[in-house]
């Protein structure tokens, strides 16, 4: 393994029933790069990150994240080693509020144990009031600070997905993973979702994995692109070689894959 490298997946997939959902991916991530999972609906994307967070198991391959074997890993044991996610479908804690939502992620790397709170410990309140501190930083990052003692499902729509992207990060990934993240946005939104994509990856030092259908945000902010069609890798390249490559216009079917 070189040293920059980051995730790599070497011929992952993954058989529901007589169904290969997934087969034979190969994939390589090294670290500070954003790169794009592109492909037509079912080709098989987000089954890919369940795999990659621990939500499925590979049945066939190797996944590898900094150094370590993550197959048959619980999603929270991933988690610990530093992949975060968001979802297709947004997933907040609705009844919660945005501040809880943010602090909720933060628990997952809290120093004081499970004894220090049931025994109401000065280090129980000291690791509270240090998360709380953390999490309304991640809120005004994302502009959200305002709305903190906000119920999570009175934001509006652009916001409730810029909140998800804020909880992901809480947890203080190495790898974030985005699935559809502009998903319902207008263009103004994904304008400027893109523009805090960038500042993210700069700002925190990460890796990042997005899957989108937005063709103008993977060509305007990806440095690399792979694409799939059907559970199978069809191309990978950046976005000028995707761009013009036969394949990948062909699994779309005419569709828009310019900017």
């Amino acid at each position: 393994m070189t040293a920059n490298l980051l995730l790599e997946a070497e011929n992952v997939g993954i058989q529901f029933g007589g169904l290969k959902a997934v087969q034979s991916v190969n994939m390589h991530l090294n670290k500070g790069e954003l790169i794009g999972l592109i492909g037509p609906n079912g080709a098989g994307k987000t089954t890919t990150f369940n795999m990659l967070t621990g939500v499925y198991e590979p049945t066939e391959g190797i996944i590898t994240f900094d150094g370590k074997k993550i197959n048959g890993l619980k999603p929270y044991q991933v988690t610990k080693l530093g992949i975060s996610r968001t979802f297709q479908n947004i997933r907040l804690f609705k009844d919660l509020s945005v501040l809880d939502n943010v602090k909720v992620a933060n628990h997952n790397k809290a120093k004081h144990g499970i004894f220090a709170s049931i025994l109401r410990l000065p280090s129980h309140f000291a690791g509270e009031a240090k998360m709380e501190e953390e999490s309304i930083e991640f809120l005004k990052i994302f502009g959200l600070d305002i709305y903190k003692d906000e119920m999570a499902k009175n934001l509006p729509y652009g916001m409730q997905r810029r909140l998800e992207i804020a909880r992901a990060l809480a947890a203080k990934p190495k790898l974030l993973l985005l699935d559809e993240p502009a998903a319902g946005m207008n263009p103004q939104e994904t304008h400027d979702l893109m523009e805090l994509i960038a500042f993210i990856r700069k700002e925190f030092d990460l890796t990042i994995l997005l899957i989108e259908h937005d063709m103008h945000l993977v060509m305007g902010v990806c440095e690399r692109i792979y694409v799939l069609d059907h559970g199978q890798l069809i191309a990978d390249g950046t976005p000028q070689e995707i761009r013009s490559n036969p394949k990948v216009i062909e699994a779309y079917l005419g569709e828009e894959v310019v900017e």
